[in-house]
């Protein structure tokens, strides 16, 4: 039997009017009898950046004693705490990180007191001191994820995605002598050139599957009531004739997920539209009201980015300092900030050590899209890193000690997953950034304070 190596390109994208959508990996975009390191298979890391604002209640001193974050057992054999249990689905992937400290967030001068919630974010992925101003002088440093997408993501449609859930979307100045832009953002291209985040779901789904055409085109697509599947139904159709049974069913699941975010997407703007009483006035037509609802609309879009292999790196703001929204799924009133400055008071840390279950609880949202998502020879979990923190520890002495941070996926065997790790005090952050970057094959000798790897 004679065999072709001829094969579907893995850049094969569908395209209509205003609309270009990449495509899983099929069985078609791989020649046979090629080794799968060389095939469009060949497994390719991803890294997702995840940052929760506030610090956590097991960065105190109070809930460093009753681990609320940071299990009691290093090593392989740990239990989960309160706040990580929901995790433990996840415990092979799973490795926590116990103990770093994020030096740059701190006050450089006496000047500079006071002022944590307003550097933290610009330092969680630079571990770099930004400047202090209010004016266009800005310097911080560069973010890791746009790092690994300077060097891993020039393949890719989109080197990277930035995401958020709140934003004050200002310029000029917030408080304490900063710039609103080092609140609004953790991703920084270079040192001067911080990246906006994306608030809006609308504009994340049209940035994945837009393809710059002319305005007037996208507006047309959007003011109708179809999907953006209905103006790629032809290439969908030509596609579909030369596939196998097993790649004609994955594409379909593919576009039925397409599908459904779309049509979240286009209930929330049409509930919006005719709402005056919205909770989030302010807010584009297309965010939710459900901080929920908007955290795993985010987490999709971007599942559905590293599928497609649109891109292989994003960064997802989940909150914003000094915020004061209230999260009733969590079984807690006090608004997120005024309740991350208990006053040490040992009742005050319970109630905030519920916020963060609530917050980390979202998280296995979206490992389990990775994990339920073939990839190669394995899963999108396997393939990836996530890495889920705050670059604060206790919000109410604004100190940047003992940060919450753990790490899933394996990263392409890099990580080994099923590991609490312990480090000396006064590990900088830095470090766990500088080994993230060593373990997706970065080539860099230094992030930020770093003074060398941790071992994970």
């Amino acid at each position: 039997m004679y065999i072709t190596k001829k094969h579907l390109s893995r850049r094969t994208m569908l395209r209509g009017v205003g609309v270009s959508m990449a495509l899983p990996l099929l069985d078609a975009m791989m020649p046979a009898q090629t080794s799968i390191g060389k095939t469009a298979a060949a497994p390719k890391s991803r890294l997702a950046c995840i940052e929760i604002v506030h610090g956590a209640a097991g960065s105190t001193v109070d809930g460093t004693v009753k681990h609320y974050w940071s299990p009691e057992k290093e090593g392989a054999d740990f239990e989960f705490t309160q706040t990580l249990k929901p995790l433990e689905p996840f415990r092979d992937y799973l490795t926590i990180v116990t103990g770093t400290d994020l030096i740059p967030a701190t006050a450089y001068s006496p000047s500079e007191e006071g002022a944590d919630h307003f550097r933290s974010s610009s330092a969680y992925l630079t571990a770099a001191h930004p400047k202090m101003t209010e004016g266009a002088d800005i310097y911080c440093g560069t973010s890791i994820d746009q790092l690994c997408a300077q060097q891993l993501g020039q393949d890719t449609p989109l080197p990277s995605i930035q995401l958020c859930i709140e934003s004050l979307d200002g310029s000029g100045a917030c408080d304490y002598g900063y710039a609103c832009v080092y609140a609004d953002t953790i991703s920084w291209s270079s040192p001067r050139k911080p990246l906006p985040m994306t608030l809006d779901p609308r504009m994340a789904f049209e940035t994945l599957f837009g393809d710059g055409g002319a305005p007037q085109e996208r507006e047309a697509r959007e003011q109708t009531d179809g999907s953006i599947l209905d103006w790629i139904s032809h290439s969908v159709n030509r596609l579909q004739k030369g596939l196998g049974p097993s790649d004609r069913a994955r594409l379909n699941a593919y576009l039925d997920d397409v599908r459904e975010i779309e049509r979240r997407i286009q209930k929330i703007e049409k509930y919006n539209s005719g709402n005056p009483a919205r909770e989030l006035p302010a807010a584009p037509i297309g965010v939710p009201d459900s901080y929920d609802e908007h955290v795993k609309l985010m987490f999709d879009l971007q599942a559905l980015a590293f599928m497609t292999n649109t891109t292989r790196v994003s960064a997802f703001k989940m909150s914003r300092d000094v915020n004061q929204r209230v999260y009733p799924e969590s079984g807690v009133e006090t608004p997120f900030h005024s309740c991350s400055h208990h006053g040490e008071s040992p009742s005050r840390i319970a109630e905030f050590a519920k916020i963060n279950l609530y917050h980390a609880g979202l998280v296995p949202y979206f490992l389990e899209k990775l994990k339920s998502t073939p990839d190669g020879d394995g899963n999108l979990l396997d393939h990836s890193m996530v890495l889920y923190g705050s670059p604060l520890g206790d919000s109410n002495a604004h100190n940047h000690k003992r940060l919450p941070v753990f790490l899933a996926g394996k990263a392409n065997g890099a990580l080994k997953g099923h590991l609490h790790v312990k480090v000396t005090e006064g590990t900088p952050f830095a470090n766990v950034l500088l080994t993230m970057m060593h373990k997706l094959g970065v080539n860099i000798d230094r992030v930020g304070d770093s003074t060398g790897e941790i071992s994970i």
